[in-house]
C-alpha cells in the first residue's frame, strides 16, 4: 500500500507489550485496517528502543509496566536518542502514578486499553502527525499532578477565542488545522495557545487540556 490518494499514506508501528496475546491482537487489527503497517514487536522497554531505532516506525505503541525494562524510562531514552517516532501509550493503568511520568517522559498521548477500536486508529493517526492524544478520563487523572500554583482557582480566565483553540487542541487538532477552522494563522494560534498554557499553569498541550477539563472548561 502506498499513497493512493493525496491523505492516504500507511502509518507504520511497532507494538510493544509483555503479553503475546495482546501483541497478537493489535497486530490483527492493525492488519484489517487499511492504512497501517506494523513493522514488529517488542515484549519490553530495552527491545523497544532497540526495534524503534532500526525500524523507525512512524508511531510505537507502547505499554508501561513490563518486565525486564518498563515503558516510561524507553519513552524517556527514544526522546534522548531524538527519535523521530511518536510514542502512544495504550495500558490498562490511568493512575496518576503512571500516566503522568509517561507524559513527562515525551509521550505523544495515552489511552486505556478499553479504547473503541476506531478510537484508537484515530488516535495512532494523530499521534503519526504529532498531535496530543489524551482521553478525557486521562486527562481527569492528570490533574492534580501537573497543576501548579499559578494554575489555582482565581487566575485569569480564558478568552472565548482560547476556549475554542482549547477545545480543537482536546480533539487531536493540529495548529494548522485549528489556523484553517478559525480563519486565523498558526501563528496566531500559537499566540493563543502560549496563553492558555500560562493561564492555566500549563506546560504543554496534554497538560492544558487536563487542567481544562477538571475545572469544567472543556465539558
Amino acid at each position: 500500500m502506498t499513497e493512493a490518494t493525496g491523505t492516504a499514506r500507511v502509518i507504520t508501528l511497532l507494538v510493544v507489550d509483555d503479553h503475546p496475546v495482546v501483541r497478537d491482537g493489535l497486530r490483527g487489527m492493525f492488519a484489517s485496517a487499511p492504512g497501517f503497517d506494523v513493522l514488529g514487536e517488542a515484549a519490553d522497554g530495552v527491545a523497544a528502543v532497540e526495534l524503534a531505532t532500526r525500524l523507525d516506525p512512524d508511531v510505537v505503541l507502547m505499554d508501561l509496566r513490563m518486565p525486564g525494562g518498563g515503558g516510561v524510562a524507553a519513552i524517556a531514552e527514544l526522546a534522548r536518542l531524538g527519535a523521530r517516532s511518536r510514542v502512544l501509550v495504550l495500558t490498562t493503568y490511568d493512575t496518576d502514578s503512571d500516566t503522568l511520568p509517561a507524559i513527562e517522559a515525551g509521550a505523544t498521548g495515552y489511552l486505556l486499553k478499553d479504547a473503541p477500536r476506531d478510537e484508537l486508529f484515530t488516535a495512532v493517526r494523530a499521534a503519526a502527525d504529532g498531535r496530543t492524544v489524551l482521553s478525557p478520563a486521562v486527562a481527569s487523572r492528570l490533574v492534580s499532578r501537573v497543576r501548579t500554583p499559578s494554575a489555582a482557582p482565581g487566575g485569569e480566565s480564558l478568552s472565548g477565542r482560547e476556549r475554542e483553540v482549547l477545545a480543537l487542541v482536546a480533539r487531536g487538532t493540529s495548529n494548522r488545522e485549528i489556523a484553517a477552522e478559525l480563519f486565523i494563522s498558526e501563528a496566531t494560534v500559537k499566540t493563543h495557545l502560549t496563553h492558555v498554557f500560562a493561564k492555566l499553569g500549563a506546560k504543554d498541550r496534554a497538560a492544558a487540556v487536563a487542567v481544562a477539563y477538571e475545572r469544567g472548561i472543556l465539558g
